[in-house]
């Protein structure tokens, strides 16, 4: 039998299930006191419940060491009470247990939740509202202890009603509350106090109706909602409550994203406050089949998630299984989209990117009109889309603001770069390396004279360029703008004139790792050219000790590595691999709207579950 976990009233007594102890000299049963009291200080480390009875019999707890017990009552947070006799247990946050037994005669009715840490996991009780307000009150105080912004507040609301807001101050606007909520209930207008049972309707009837509310009938539901930073308003003689959404100013400006700057089309993009990410998206598409279900993720941060997709377009199959992943999310905390996304994954292990990421509305809403499902985190300007295929690594939102043939020359471009940007340093090793009749005289003696005084092979001379690069290219991130741009263009250019002169390192590896670089830069996504930066030193390993042949064999390992991943139940290769030629339209090539059917049936018709 599921046993309760309660606090220690200060006219305890033991309980019968001590009798074991009864001939312990009290000696031991001080000691064992003293060693529970050592732990609960956290000193020490207890992974289970140990059950622990110190006294004998029909001794008063009160009368042994009422101080220790007291100070632990109050100290540790993790408390309840039933409202009914029977057995007490004392929580400690480092899992040890106190059991004793309670006179409930001079108790006051209602019902204390607790907070039990069990297996790194918070679980708040379902005890329900008490009709008292005192109960209610010491009952969050547990909760919310050594919380400095925990704020409780008492009123009349009109006169006669005895009301209780709690709320976290630094999460509501003062003002805004006392304008919204608590200026339309101190007004004196006279009531109608006849059923208690209708108090609720009836300050709920006396509140504008543009202040969203919400009734509650549990301390739990009013935890949750206390620490998303709403007003929970609790009536005396009520058992329900009532939770407000207060606005509040903890949110910036709408601007245009950094990482997706486009020359032509929408200058906005997501913030952190999931409530103004929905609205944009709202705005890109007004239609009632857009369909938003939110939940919560974390089991103590309980980060709101919502699914974004459109009702008859996105495949159903795509939607439970999104909706299963996220459900089956083991973790604390969500405080970020990448938490989600390495989670929910197909394919964590896989350096390229299997969900796309994106801070801008018009290519959320044009992901979802194609029939995929976005999943939007409170607290991140990043949204996650899914599923997609590798082509879209390489597609970039401006494409369909600008003529079609424009869009066209620009794709290919992209897909020429990206294949310099992760070949050429490992082709150049293999070249100069093992296939020197492969070069034509000219270049042949340029390159020996250029490599003449270096001390390094091919093979190192590029690693340590290639790693030069791509440090400097971190440093330019990671330090504020216009320093970082600075440290980037001057450190390349001094560091890679110096070591020229020096005869570390030859000039024309500067050439290709250059090149290199810039070539990663076309690509739109940042995860995938990311993906394409790693993939560049094995390549160049594996052209440094066979040549040509380990190049060969290294783009077949990433091809068949591309092959055997899907995206929720997509092919990552799709349409070429499987072909469809109702797809190539918009990856080759982007094609004419007469001529381009944007939304992919494809995507839905061939997809296939996993229904393990």
């Amino acid at each position: 039998m599921t046993e309760k976990y309660k606090t220690v009233p200060h006219n305890a007594t033991i309980s019968k299930k001590a009798s074991a102890f009864k001939k312990v000299p009290l000696m031991l049963s001080t000691l064992s006191l003293v060693v529970v009291s050592y732990f609960a200080a956290g000193n020490g480390k207890y992974d289970r419940f140990k059950q622990i009875t110190p006294l004998t019999e029909g001794q008063p707890a009160g009368a042994g060491l009422p101080a220790l017990l007291n100070n632990l009552r109050h100290s540790q947070g993790n408390l309840s009470e039933t409202g009914k006799t029977g057995d007490y247990y004392l929580i400690f946050h480092h899992g040890i247990n106190v059991k004793v037994k309670s006179d409930m005669s001079n108790k006051r009715s209602g019902r204390y939740p607790f907070v039990k840490m069990q297996n790194g996991n918070e679980n708040f009780s379902e005890a329900g509202v008490s009709e008292n307000l005192d109960t209610n009150e010491s009952a969050l105080r547990i909760i919310f202890a050594n919380c400095s912004d925990f704020t409780v507040r008492r009123f009349l609301a009109f006169d006669s009603i005895t009301c209780m807001a709690v709320f976290l101050e630094v999460l509501v606007d003062d003002q805004v509350w006392g304008e919204e909520l608590l200026a339309p209930l101190m007004k004196e207008e006279p009531v109608q106090l006849d059923r208690h049972a209708n108090l609720v309707d009836l300050v709920t009837y006396k509140l504008p109706s543009i202040i969203q509310l919400s009734k509650i009938e549990n301390l739990n539901e009013a935890v949750l909602r206390i620490s998303k930073g709403q007003v929970v308003l609790f009536i005396e003689s009520s058992k329900q409550a009532i939770a407000f959404q207060i606005k509040d100013n903890l949110k910036r400006q709408l601007e245009e994203p950094s990482t997706e700057a486009v020359i032509r089309g929408p200058r906005i993009g997501f913030i952190e406050q999931l409530e103004v990410n929905m609205a944009l998206l709202r705005h890109q598409i007004q239609s009632p089949r857009l369909k938003m279900v939110k939940m919560a993720v974390g089991n103590i941060s309980r980060t709101d998630v919502t699914v974004a997709y459109i009702e008859n377009m996105a495949a159903q199959d795509v939607i439970d299984e999104v909706k299963r992943r996220l459900s089956s999310i083991e973790i604390d905390s969500v405080l970020e989209t990448g938490y989600i996304e390495e989670t929910i994954s197909d394919h964590p292990h896989s350096p390229f990117p299997l969900i796309q990421t994106t801070q801008r509305p018009d290519t959320v809403a044009a992901a979802l009109l194609e029939g995929k499902v976005a999943i939007l985190v409170n607290g991140s300007p990043m949204v996650l889309v899914a599923p997609i295929t590798i082509w879209y690594g390489f597609q970039s939102v401006e494409d369909y603001y600008i003529s079609f043939i424009f869009a066209t020359m620009l794709r290919w471009l992209r897909y020429l770069f990206t294949f310099i940007a992760l070949a050429l340093p490992s082709l150049y090793v293999a070249v100069t390396t093992f296939h020197q009749e492969m070069i034509p005289t000219p270049l042949a003696l340029s390159l020996a004279a250029a490599r003449e005084v270096v001390p390094f092979p091919a093979m190192l001379e590029t690693l340590i360029m290639e790693v030069t690069f791509e440090a400097l290219r971190e440093a330019g991130v990671r330090l504020p703008r216009p320093v970082g741009q600075t440290i980037s263009i001057v450190g390349a250019l001094v560091i890679g004139q110096a070591a020229v002169q020096a005869g570390i390192i030859s000039a024309p590896i500067i050439i290709v790792v250059s090149l290199t670089g810039i070539a990663s830069f076309l690509i739109p996504n940042p995860s995938m050219s990311l993906a394409v930066s790693i993939l560049r030193f094995p390549m160049v390993i594996a052209a440094g000790m066979f040549g040509l042949y380990g190049v060969g064999a290294a783009m077949l390992a990433i091809l068949i590595h591309l092959t055997s991943m899907s995206s929720f139940g997509v092919p990552y290769l799709s349409p070429i691999a499987p072909f469809d030629i109702a797809g190539i339209r918009d990856v080759l090539i982007r094609a004419p709207w007469k001529a381009m059917k944007k939304r992919q049936q494809y995507m839905r018709q061939k997809l296939e579950l996993d229904k393990k």
